[in-house]
């Protein structure tokens, strides 16, 4: 039988951790206690050791798998704007987006005038091919945009940022 990567950490969570805890509740005299949910189990120190390393062992693993997804996000968003229209940069786009959002695709100004990670007006989102608010758009969506829209005008359309 063939087990998925994604299912080895719960697999191996129940296989350690409910034999631990059905031993622990057998020896309720054995000192400290220690709260399970909503039951009382006492803390054997022979098991606590392996349990420890088991946590860490977890936290570890599970780490790992959260960098590896951030890594192929990163590379994932790469791909998809390896050729920007214009010859813009997605450095460019950062940094600009950065300024004028922090980086926040759903981001609207004080008044509701502009939207989104680039602080988009609905009549500039427009001219560049966008529908609807350029808030609930898609982040990529509204970095293609930005990109259309740098390529079309340079940095002008952000005086501070830009």
């Amino acid at each position: 039988m063939l087990i998925k990567r994604t299912h080895i950490v719960p697999v191996l969570i129940a296989a350690l951790a409910f034999p631990a805890a059905a031993f622990a509740a057998a020896d309720p005299g054995a000192g400290d206690t220690i709260a399970i949910g909503h039951a009382e189990v006492a803390r054997i120190a022979p098991l606590q050791r392996p349990i420890d390393r088991f946590h860490h062992l977890i936290d570890t693993v599970t780490h790992r798998i959260r960098a590896e997804r951030r890594a192929a996000v990163r590379r994932q968003r790469r791909e998809l704007f390896a050729a920007l229209p214009g010859g813009v940069t997605m450095g460019t786009l950062e940094s600009i987006a950065s300024c004028e959002s922090g980086g926040d695709p759903t981001a609207v100004s004080s008044d509701g005038s502009y939207r989104g990670k680039y602080q988009f007006d609905f009549g500039t989102w427009e001219s560049v091919g966008g529908s609807g608010d350029p808030a609930a758009a898609p982040e990529q969506e509204q970095d293609y945009r930005a990109a259309l829209l740098y390529a079309q005008s340079g940095s002008s359309p952000w005086p501070i940022c830009g």
